[in-house]
């Protein structure tokens, strides 16, 4: 199990660091997220799931379309954020890219709160005094953290376990040990503070089984339920022609599959967001993206 972690932790790692290179004005993002996803599969992971490209004042959840044409920006602050899985062990990591170079603070601001908060984990470590250390190293820089996103506990194939790492302080008895394999996300803005559900974002997760009529659809919930029966997966995963948008659209509509929205900051301000995922051994914390 922990060589299989520390795997899918160095492949995030790898691809994390070449992907950043591409990131530059004019360049697709489409192109960008269809390398992270087929270079985890050539160093021998898989997509833990759709690799997010999240600019501005987009925190999270968006990924490109099969036909997306958006291009980067010179003005952009870019969220990448990849995950890979090694036999359903799970490496989650994030960084932010600043192509105006207008916003070295913020992301500075997310990146130190990460740094911080790990270098002060002691086992067990109160999750509430996890997101007090963020918080004060944020709003140190003259920014928010986001308080209703969060790190997450994770399990085999299950990136969120209901265990959350909070941005914020609060007050609460639980806490993260010995076994645990944790994503810490700090995410800093210049806004409100908080995320507010925008339109989906091409990223979907399977739910049930359900009676589909259509034939169409049928054997694309199928395929669904059989390649992704765990994961979040893209839209461009599954179609390729716009035709078969109303396909995947009447999965939705049956719940059998459930869309992500795309988390927007409540009064549009950017957003920076740093990410690791460590594991917590008896005698050290390891920080496998790093």
């Amino acid at each position: 199990m922990i060589d299989k972690i520390l795997k899918a932790g160095e492949i995030a790692k790898k691809v994390r660091e070449e992907a950043k290179k591409m990131i530059k004005p004019g360049v697709k993002l489409i192109d960008v997220a269809e390398f992270v996803e087929n270079r985890i599969k050539e160093l021998g992971g898989e997509p833990a799931f759709p690799c997010n490209l999240s600019i501005n004042d987009i925190a999270a959840h968006y990924t490109p379309s099969f036909n997306d044409p958006l291009t980067f920006n010179d003005t952009d602050l870019v969220k990448l954020d990849l995950g890979v899985h090694v036999d359903g062990y799970i490496a989650d990591t994030a960084v932010t890219i600043d192509l105006s170079g207008k916003y070295k603070e913020l992301v500075r601001a997310s990146e130190d709160a990460l740094k911080e908060v790990i270098n002060r984990i002691e086992i067990p470590m109160n999750i509430g005094e996890m997101g007090k250390i963020i918080q004060e190293t944020i709003e140190s820089y003259g920014f928010k953290p986001i308080a209703n996103l969060s790190g997450h506990v994770m399990y085999r194939y299950e990136l969120h376990t209901g265990i959350s790492i909070p941005n914020v302080y609060e007050k609460t008895n639980k806490t993260i040990g010995v076994g645990d394999l944790v994503a810490i996300e700090p995410f800093a803005t210049d806004g409100f503070g908080m995320v507010k559900d925008g339109e989906l974002g091409n990223i979907y997760k399977f739910l049930a089984k359900r009676p589909i009529r259509l034939l169409k659809a049928k054997k694309l919930l199928d395929e669904i339920s059989k390649k992704y029966p765990y994961l979040p997966f893209a839209e461009r995963w599954v179609i390729k022609d716009k035709k078969d948008r109303f396909i995947l659209n009447s999965l939705l509509k049956a719940n059998a599959i459930y869309g992500y929205p795309i988390l927007k900051e409540k009064e549009r301000g950017m957003v920076s967001q740093a990410e690791h995922t460590i594991y917590i051994t008896e005698d050290k914390v390891i920080v496998i993206t790093e």
